[in-house]
């Protein structure tokens, strides 16, 4: 059966009485397979506030519907998403972000009961690693490149990315990871066994799809109840590992250092750190 064509998600079209001229979701079925994609290639899928509730609605979604067995999520060949916007906080201090609690949005992710496999190809870097790690699965482009990199803008991960990223690959290469910056390729998150498989890039959303398929072809409340066993394994250590990362990202928005690494990001410069 070929895929229908790729659509707005049905009940993220509009936001309040204001129509989404360009939705930032997609969607997609290939049999049992729902596919979500980032829909905002001239930010390399940078996620807004709207993308991710866009996301989360086009998730549950295909989590509610009977005939969908496993789901894809993914982005496009250049970026699966290329971090967090940062124009949209870089003014932001403390008070703003507890107010906002994006992380709200975030967590309905975590309760969407049906697998979901991270199809990446490009940039995963930030928010983007983290949305990747937020998935069960994960599929890898050879020319993908992950990455917490927060740290050169004057904060740390804050969805996630310090605590799942040491779940998956140990504390000492994390905390290399999340102090430098520095990217990491498709086989080395391979080889640290954050990815189940690398492929090329003009077979990686195939492969993805391939595998939520043999997923969804198992009985489907078995396989629900395997994922939450298998989470439950990790599910106490992370929910108190995420209440203290937000709470240290949240403080960081008090710093002239993230105020200056920010704005400097968006200048294209080279910020001056002040330790304060």
């Amino acid at each position: 059966m070929s895929p229908s064509p790729l659509r707005p998600a049905r009940s993220i079209e509009t936001y309040g009485e204001t129509k989404m001229p360009d939705p930032f979701i997609l969607t997609e079925r290939d049999g049992p397979v729902g596919i979500v994609k980032f829909n905002r290639p001239d930010k390399l899928n940078a996620l807004s506030p709207a993308l991710i509730a866009q996301m989360a609605d086009a998730l549950e979604a295909f989590d509610a519907d009977s005939e969908i067995g496993a789901i894809v999520l993914t982005g496009n060949a250049r970026a699966f998403a290329a971090g967090a916007d940062i124009g949209d906080m870089a003014e932001a201090g403390v008070v703003d972000q507890i107010r906002r609690d994006m992380f709200a949005t975030w967590d309905r992710v975590r309760k969407v009961k049906k697998p979901i496999i991270a199809a990446v190809s490009g940039f995963a870097l930030g928010g983007g690693c983290e949305t990747a790690m937020m998935c069960d699965m994960i599929v890898a482009s050879e020319t993908a490149q992950f990455g917490q990199p927060e740290i050169n803008i004057g904060v740390m991960p804050g969805a996630g990315g310090s605590q799942r990223l040491a779940q998956a690959i140990g504390k000492a290469r994390t905390m290399e990871l999340v102090l430098t910056g520095r990217f990491f390729s498709a086989a080395e998150a391979h080889a640290w066994g954050l990815v189940n498989r690398v492929v090329p890039v003009e077979a990686y959303l195939d492969e993805a799809i391939r595998l939520a398929r043999d997923i969804a072809s198992k009985p489907p409340i078995a396989v629900q109840l395997a994922k939450q066993a298998v989470n439950s394994v990790f599910d106490d250590y992370l929910d108190r590992g995420l209440l203290t990362e937000r709470r240290l990202f949240y403080l960081l928005f008090g710093t002239d250092d993230q105020t200056e690494g920010m704005r400097a990001f968006l200048d294209k410069r080279a910020p001056v750190w002040k330790g304060r």
